[in-house]
């Protein structure tokens, strides 16, 4: 549950927070902090950059270092040390791609109302091109996954698994740092064509290439994946995009591709079983309701029951929480 202690002025403070992430989102969609860089920089400097007028752009600037995310000193703007670390793309940490992401998620949050009264998702506008959305979703995915995936290839026990199977893994970004942890194992990245080119891509920058092929399928409509061929099964934020007939589906067919003994590992943001926290994965599910026409987050307890409708036993849920709250659930064929 929430904790923090409403009033009128928590409320009004939580109201007009967007005004802040408006704040950062320009930033970033502006390339600021990328542009003023390591050094110092004039606002007349970045506005001839930018073609910008002095007065808008001095007035951003001017709200991005009461944020703390500029320094400010005369007429010259720094960035601070998480702008550097975080929201330059100098920086091989970088996250302005899922911030990007969001910002297009704001033109169907904003009528969340229609999405609640009705119970189906907005569909998307025009405001951004497919190809935008397709960028900043999976360089966003593989951003924050590599704040998870090196840390966590360290302690996951993949160590008798020859062959694992990233169902939905995009970029790829699980399946590189689990190869780069276990020497022994090989991995295929199942997911959609037009995830190809940018996974290949990924997966050869880390000299894994010959350790890791990519499958295209679609998890939902597709019976690509060889029957009993894998040691593991590596799910990651897929269920949360179906509804739960399909995410059913999603399981089966994991489990189905598995050898005798196999591990499954499903990573996602489980709810409790009154459904009504933790906080990030109780908001995320509004955002699969908004956006998608089944998804949503399920409870730790419904993921338990799925698995154990496809004979997988030794279910449990492993000591990790990801930065959003995440967790992973586990079982063996």
């Amino acid at each position: 549950m929430d904790t923090l202690q409403w009033n009128p002025g928590t409320l009004l403070e939580m109201s007009g927070s967007y005004w802040k992430t408006f704040t950062l989102h320009t930033g970033v969609k502006l390339d600021i902090f990328t542009i003023i860089g390591d050094g110092q920089m004039a606002c007349r400097t970045i506005c001839d950059q930018l073609n910008a007028d002095t007065k808008g752009m001095a007035t951003l600037l001017n709200a991005l270092s009461a944020m703390g995310l500029l320094v400010k000193k005369g007429d010259q703007y720094a960035n601070s040390e998480v702008a550097k670390d975080y929201l330059s793309k100098k920086s091989k940490s970088y996250i302005g791609y899922m911030l990007m992401h969001h910002h297009h998620l704001v033109e169907t949050w904003f009528q969340m109302d229609k999405a609640v009264l009705s119970g189906n998702h907005i569909p998307k506008g025009t405001a951004f091109t497919k190809e935008e959305r397709r960028e900043n979703f999976l360089m966003g995915m593989f951003n924050t996954a590599m704040f998870t995936a090196p840390s966590l290839s360290e302690t996951l026990d993949l160590s008798h698994s020859k062959r694992l199977i990233d169902i939905g893994g995009g970029p790829g970004t699980f399946a590189i740092h689990f190869c780069l942890a276990n020497p022994a194992l090989a991995a295929s990245v199942y997911d959609l064509e037009t995830t190809r080119p940018f996974a290949e891509k990924t997966i050869e920058q880390f000299s894994l290439s010959d350790r890791i092929d990519f499958i295209c399928g679609n998890y939902i409509e597709n019976d690509a994946l060889t029957p009993q061929d894998y040691d593991a099964a590596w799910l990651s934020h897929i269920l949360h995009g179906e509804g739960p007939g399909d995410a059913q589906k999603i399981v089966k067919k994991a489990v189905d591709c598995l050898k005798p003994g196999g591990k499954i590992f499903i990573h996602d943001f489980f709810l409790n079983q009154n459904m009504d926290g933790p906080l990030f994965p109780a908001l995320f599910s509004l955002n699969m309701l908004i956006n998608t026409e089944n998804g949503q987050s399920y409870s730790e307890n419904q993921v338990f029951e799925m698995l154990g409708k496809n004979g997988v036993k030794d279910i449990r849920r492993l000591d990790f929480t990801g930065p959003t709250q995440s967790g992973i659930i586990c079982g063996t064929i």
